[in-house]
């Protein structure tokens, strides 16, 4: 009998992710790469990328589900399932049937709450809020510094409040607090706040204990810790968590797979 492997492509607006499993569902390829200004060249270039791995799309026995911002842009995808369900998927293989997921993306954060494995309720913020990992990296650069450099100053900094709920409003108050010759680790503790406030304030919406931190930002300590200060929880997470929706589309494709 041939091997057979489920492949899960995460097509994000910033980061493509892409997870293999095999028969057994264990964890044999991970793939991560940027977008890009096309999800019909990063799907390409996925293909590419697992053909060069030995995981070659319309392999015998290997089946392939998309997922995120650019799913239907996969041509050999065998299905398309919706974000809310992979991240859903993924999540409880990561850390249990139960609980919360906080995926802050690069367009959109989801909150998706979980019950015996499966997704009870869930809210997404409004895409121009200044609450997703692309605002982060916006200020970042106009820090001119890396995010994750920006994450060291911020533990350094001040509290410093920065209100809007637009990112180019908010943008325009990192400048104003430039110009005022603010301390850029005093900025850059206000622009993680910023985001983390508005995490908090959406996980209002679908939340319960534990609370799990998927997505680009899982490699963020500093995040992670005003999460867990912000909600008075520790927040868990894990290298892994980056390829929840991929993890997630991968363990549907193994289910076709099987069948």
């Amino acid at each position: 009998m041939a091997e057979i492997f489920g492949i899960g492509v995460d097509i994000g607006s910033t980061a493509t992710k892409v997870a293999v499993l095999d028969g057994a569902g264990a964890i044999v390829h991970t793939e991560l790469m940027p977008t890009g200004f096309s999800s019909v060249d990063a799907a390409e270039r996925v293909a590419d990328a697992l053909v060069s791995s030995g995981f070659p799309v319309g392999g015998r026995g290997t089946r392939v589900v998309a997922t995120g911002y650019g799913r239907i842009a996969v041509p050999y995808a065998d299905k398309v399932v919706t974000e809310i369900t992979c991240h859903g998927i993924g999540a409880v293989r990561l850390f249990g049937a139960s609980g919360t997921v906080i995926d802050v993306g690069g367009q959109d954060t989801k909150v998706i709450q979980l019950k015996g494995g499966r997704v009870a309720k869930f809210a997404m913020n409004d895409k121009c809020a200044a609450g997703t990992g692309r605002f982060l990296e916006i200020m970042a650069d106009r820090l001119g510094v890396s995010q994750r450099d920006m994450a060291s100053m911020a533990r350094r900094g001040a509290e410093t409040k920065i209100s809007s709920m637009c990112t180019v409003f908010a943008e325009s108050e990192v400048i104003s607090l430039i110009g005022r010759g603010v301390p850029r680790e005093d900025i850059a503790r206000g622009v993680i706040d910023s985001v983390v406030t508005r995490v908090v304030a959406l996980v209002g919406q679908a939340a319960a204990a534990p609370y799990f931190l998927t997505g680009g930002l899982c490699d963020n300590g500093f995040v992670v810790e005003r999460l867990s200060a912000l909600l008075s929880e520790p927040v868990a997470t894990c290298p892994e968590a980056r390829y929840a929706g991929a993890l997630g589309a991968a363990d549907r494709a193994l289910a076709l797979a099987r069948s």
